[in-house]
């Protein structure tokens, strides 16, 4: 065993162990600095009654957790990938017979006094099981067969968190499809579903007949430029043709459907309001019931991203100081411990404090991107680069969300917002990929 513990302790990448630390105890400051209220300060973290003392063990916790992970056997990921899976897949389906509804959403199961949110833990059997998916001789993706199967892996636990009320995190498992095109999914994919997202923008931003004509005017200049390539592939004016009828059919028919029957109002509000247009209410197939609570959340929605920047902008190019933000120290702005701590840095710390804090995220997702490289082993570099797309997806659309950018969607800041099952989350994704990473001259697959 002595001889050991200098193989491990040498196999360990230290950089992202450091900067995990560092952004944790960022993430416990900016809690207390939001949070405080006069108590002890000592007393107030002994208590485990404040939220800055709960994160503080929580991150305890996580550091218990991601040391033992460090100290097993990092073949048993590989070997349990499938059957954690499952597990997580099993644990989203006993969230709709035993969930607890929290501000809108029914993705809690609670014990107690502690909560469980199992969509936000199932990314780690997710990203496991992909690896190992991937990582198999037999997966090819030039074949149909393994892209769906690889697809399928992703979008199940999506849906069932957006059945879930959990739109946000159904997102976030999107980014698992960069790992798949790393590892030779065709970029036809990407391109497709960039201009579907494109789409649907101009949807909701032009007139129906004004984008039908924009729509046919492209067909017919891709048809112009491409007319001397028919005769010897006549396959390709039916791919044009196909293209648009298949455009106009989603800008006419699919879109409407997804928002009026698919969406909730409220989610259809915050994407109106993130593209600059206003909702408009249909009387005859909303209840009045539903048209205020859609009211109310428009209003809450509007407010919260008003005040977070209102709170980043008065911090200013060097900020205000720890705690002395009145915009977050005195409850201006709702959910600042959780969805929109960023504003706490923003406003104590101004926009140097900012900048480090997206500097260190910068060098965080380098870092592990760097390791995704130098791995001999598949499972290893398709899992490293998981974790860096989730990692990417949560730092954007968090920060996104504060400065208006974004729909408010209600995903934490990756070691900074308030919460157990998000902390524990992220650091056991970033433990597993040290463990791999410090036995990567053993593992060859």
């Amino acid at each position: 065993m002595r001889g050991r513990n200098p193989e491990i302790a040498r196999g360990v990448d230290w950089a992202v162990i450091a900067i995990y630390l560092m952004l944790v105890s960022i993430g416990v400051m900016s809690i207390f600095a939001a949070t405080y209220r006069d108590e002890s300060i000592l007393q107030g973290f002994l208590s485990l009654k404040t939220d800055y003392s709960k994160q503080a063990l929580f991150f305890v916790i996580s550091m218990v957790l991601g040391v033992f992970i460090l100290l097993i056997d990092s073949k048993l990921f590989t070997a349990t990938a499938n059957l954690s899976y499952v597990a997580g897949i099993l644990l989203l389906l006993l969230v709709f017979p035993f969930h607890t509804e929290v501000k809108g959403t029914k993705s809690i199961i609670r014990f107690g006094t502690f909560q469980l949110q199992p969509a936000e833990l199932c990314k780690i059997f997710v990203n496991l099981a992909l690896a190992k998916y991937l990582s198999q001789l037999e997966t090819d993706f030039h074949r149909l067969k393994d892209q769906l199967i690889a697809s399928a892996l992703v979008l199940l636990p999506a849906i069932l968190a957006i059945f879930q009320s959990e739109t946000g995190l159904a997102l976030v498992y999107f980014s698992f499809f960069l790992v798949m095109y790393r590892e030779g999914l065709p970029s036809v994919v990407l391109v497709v579903g960039i201009s579907l997202m494109v789409l649907v923008i101009a949807t909701l931003l032009l007139d129906p007949n004004l984008l039908a004509g924009i729509l046919t005017a492209l067909a017919l200049a891709a048809i112009y430029l491409f007319r001397k390539s028919f005769r010897r592939n006549r396959g390709l004016l039916f791919i044009i043709i196909g293209c648009w009828v298949v455009s106009v059919g989603i800008q006419r028919f699919a879109v409407p459907i997804l928002f009026e029957k698919v969406l909730k109002p409220y989610q259809v509000q915050r994407i109106y309001a993130t593209v600059g247009r206003d909702f408009v209410v249909d009387p005859e197939t909303m209840t009045e019931e539903d048209i205020r609570k859609m009211e109310d959340r428009k209003k809450a929605t509007t407010y919260n991203v008003k005040q977070s920047k209102i709170a980043i902008g008065s911090g200013g190019f060097l900020g205000k100081g720890l705690m002395k933000g009145t915009q977050t120290r005195y409850d201006f702005v709702p959910e600042q411990r959780t969805d929109f701590i960023f504003c706490t840095v923003g406003e104590g710390f101004g926009f140097i404090g900012s900048a480090v804090l997206l500097m260190l995220y910068l060098l965080l997702l380098m870092r592990i991107v760097q390791i995704a490289e130098r791995q001999r082993s598949t499972f290893s570099r398709c899992y490293a680069y998981g974790v860096a797309s989730v990692i990417f997806s949560h730092v954007l659309i968090n920060i996104g969300m504060t400065v208006g950018l974004v729909p408010v969607i209600g995903i934490p800041l990756p070691f900074m917002s308030y919460g157990g099952t998000a902390l524990l989350t992220f650091t056991v994704l970033l433990a597993i990929l040290v463990r791999l990473d410090a036995d990567r001259l053993m593992n060859l697959r």
